[in-house]
């Protein structure tokens, strides 16, 4: 693999995404390799609990790579031919086994929905969470939105979404974005403790109790099928690609024309 990094360690699987120049931003093909690691997590009867990370100490993720994107109109070539995060959320709900986000920086916009997705988040005190899409002409709705909306609430998530603004560790924890906060130092032992405590306990009964959480929010599937769908087409609109290139020329968006649009 390029772009993720994959090991186990005495049944913790720690699947890092490895793009620190990027600050860990996805393309196509590191989605492709987080599911891939996914699933290679999945079947090996070794693992029974995954951590997803990034390499560095400045970034968890933060989203889809805007550079690849203003470069060649979407995310870069993929296995498939198609850009699969719908996928990649999907896996990471359905594998049966526990999985902890280890945030060591930014989660923003696609990261900050990674995170968001996993079992539990251990944050580094430094982490910083947020949503650029409105920014950068994008969204997420599904998981990203519905889902969000069960764990801080529907005021704060709405402020996230439509504010774009960037929360501190300890407002995260303190909205329930995070399970625990600790020094950047101690992130990995952290989680190694997370991992150690789950793995005493029974891997099925585990799995039941997976499915059954999963299952409340499960409807928000379609609501995000739907989403990408639009998403598609929005990103093809002049609105849209104002944000990309105001992200690139590091400037801030003018996007005044188009409200009449809407």
């Amino acid at each position: 693999m390029e772009d993720v990094a994959y090991e186990v360690e005495d049944g913790l699987a720690w699947i890092t995404i490895d793009r620190p120049e990027r600050l860990n931003a996805f393309r196509a093909r590191t989605v492709d390799e987080l599911i891939a690691s996914l699933k290679r997590a999945w079947a090996d009867p070794t693992v029974g609990v995954v951590a997803l990370t990034g390499a560095g100490e400045r970034a968890f993720c933060v989203g889809g790579d805007q550079k690849q994107r203003s470069q060649s109109g979407d995310y870069g070539p993929s296995e498939s031919g198609l850009f699969e995060v719908e996928t990649l959320h999907r896996t990471i709900r359905e594998i049966p086994k526990p999985v902890i986000a280890a945030v060591n920086g930014y989660a923003i916009g696609g990261g900050h929905v990674l995170h968001l997705l996993c079992d539990l988040s251990i944050a580094a005190e430094h982490a910083e969470f947020g949503q650029t899409g409105p920014r950068v002409g994008s969204f997420d709705a599904g998981f990203g939105t519905g889902y969000l909306a069960r764990v801080v609430g529907e005021k704060r998530a709405r402020e996230i979404w439509f504010l774009c603004r960037r929360y501190d560790a300890a407002t995260a924890e303190r909205w329930g974005l995070v399970n625990r906060v600790v020094p950047s130092a101690q992130l990995r032992a952290e989680v190694r403790r997370y991992a150690d405590e789950i793995l005493a306990l029974a891997p099925t009964a585990l799995r039941f109790l997976k499915a059954s959480f999963n299952a409340e929010t499960e409807h928000l599937a379609g609501v995000g099928q739907l989403a990408f769908s639009g998403l598609r087409e929005f990103s093809d609109s002049d609105e849209a690609r104002e944000g990309v290139s105001a992200f690139v020329e590091k400037r801030t968006p003018d996007f005044s024309r188009f409200r009449a649009q809407t």
